[in-house]
């Protein structure tokens, strides 16, 4: 199944606001405010970040944009 960059562009950003409102439920406790800090840098780094691989300039440029996206998006996994 082939997936547009405009498809890809609005799921990562779905997932960011899906996330953000995830962490706004957790409870205020410093076991789950820690995580859910690093969980909402990384989503909303992922959505951030696939943006810009929509203006990368060169083929060399969209594989270490694309590398940063694949990198933040396995920041959370434990």
């Amino acid at each position: 199944m082939k997936v547009s960059h405009e498809e890809l562009r609005d799921q990562t950003k779905k997932f960011a606001l899906r996330v953000i409102r995830l962490c706004r439920a957790l409870p205020r406790t410093g076991e789950a405010q820690v995580p859910g800090k690093q969980l909402l840098r990384s989503a909303t780094s992922v959505a951030a970040n696939y943006r810009a691989v929509g203006r990368a300039r060169s083929k060399a440029e969209f594989i270490a944009k694309i590398g940063v996206v694949v990198e933040e998006a396995g920041e959370p996994m434990i």
